[in-house]
């Protein structure tokens, strides 16, 4: 075709991916049904895996849940059965699950340290070899150090990258064949808006977040390209959610109501909704999007001033000194 034509029909995909894209603000798309399917969560014996396992569980998909905790993900299995048993025929009936309603879900639980690709690997081949092959992967698992990077361990550091960005290329490189093979298959990132920008205190998990939207990314152009049109990416990208996890993280009290820590359960809600409508990429709240493009247009100086206005140039300082001075008591109790 010739170039100048070629740059027309180009010029027209794009504009008609924007009204595509436009048009899904006003219609909501159709969810589609995951009941029977085989879905992978890491990092599910709490927070944002927990979610995601019990709301899959509502739909009746099969959970293999992955967790380095053993007591919490065989809690989280048990939240799973309960689900399931509750689940009757007229909640088939009703749109939750209108396929497969003689179909039985099943949840099974493995203990993974996904930071470490043979503990990855293995795994792995349990579930192929008690569950068979999985539809989706959910890749949440995540840690965060909560320190200075000056007064990090160099350990530490390790471990914020392995579980936050490699354990993502050693759960993909387990499954990814099989979606290969069937050209079917849904992988979902759980990154955070710190993977997008910045701020201070927290360069480990920064690094870790933006490596894994990297991955993300440079995958779902590699499945595009190898056309995989059958195997669905997701990446989500949620704001602070009010666990644990930032404990303590504030900025200007003026500007907080405006940016208020994220409900876990609306969270996850959001992401559900972006996974099951095949959505590229989520964040949450949607001014997330304005923050990113701000940051790839405004000159470094200008995002400093935005940062200082809304106190989110040292908004994780009170979360590293409640870090630091949790440390130091429990080093005095292990003294004493």
């Amino acid at each position: 075709m010739n170039i100048v034509a070629e740059l027309f029909v180009v010029t027209f995909k794009i504009m008609w991916s924007l009204v595509l894209a436009g048009a899904k603000w006003f219609v909501r798309p159709r969810e589609k049904s995951v009941g029977g399917q085989v879905c992978v969560v890491t990092g599910a014996g709490s927070g944002l895996g927990r979610l995601f396992a019990l709301e899959f569980a509502r739909r009746r998909a099969t959970l293999v849940l992955w967790d380095i905790n053993k007591e919490g993900n065989e809690e989280t299995a048990d939240m799973v059965r309960e689900i399931y048993r509750k689940l009757s025929p007229s909640e088939e009936s009703s749109g939750i699950a209108q396929e497969l309603p003689l179909f039985q879900p099943k949840v099974y639980a493995y203990v993974c340290d996904v930071s470490k690709r043979e503990s990855v690997y293995s795994t792995a081949e349990k579930v192929r070899r008690d569950v068979g092959n999985i539809d989706m992967l959910i890749n949440n698992a995540g840690v965060v150090s909560g320190h200075h990077l000056l007064e990090c361990p160099d350990e530490l550091i390790e471990r914020t990258m392995m579980v936050n960005c490699h354990a993502h290329f050693w759960t993909t490189k387990a499954f990814l064949p099989a979606m290969l093979e069937l050209n079917h298959g849904h992988i979902v990132t759980v990154a955070s808006s710190l993977g997008l920008f910045t701020t201070a205190g927290v360069e480990d998990y920064c690094a870790s977040k933006f490596g894994a939207i990297g991955f993300h990314e440079s995958l779902s152009h590699e499945l595009k390209a190898a056309d995989k049109d059958g195997i669905k990416m997701t990446l989500v990208c949620p704001f602070l959610v009010d666990t644990d996890m930032f404990k303590g993280c504030k900025i200007r009290k003026e500007m907080a109501p405006f940016f208020p820590p994220l409900k876990p359960e609306y969270c996850v809600q959001q992401a559900m909704r972006a996974i099951l409508t095949d959505q590229p990429m989520i964040c949450t709240p949607r001014v997330m999007y304005m923050v990113t493009f701000m940051k790839t247009v405004l000159p470094f100086d200008a995002t400093v001033c935005m940062y200082r206005f809304i106190g989110a140039d040292k908004c994780m300082y009170p979360f590293l000194a409640q870090r630091k001075e949790s440390t130091n008591n429990n080093e005095s109790k292990t003294g004493i």
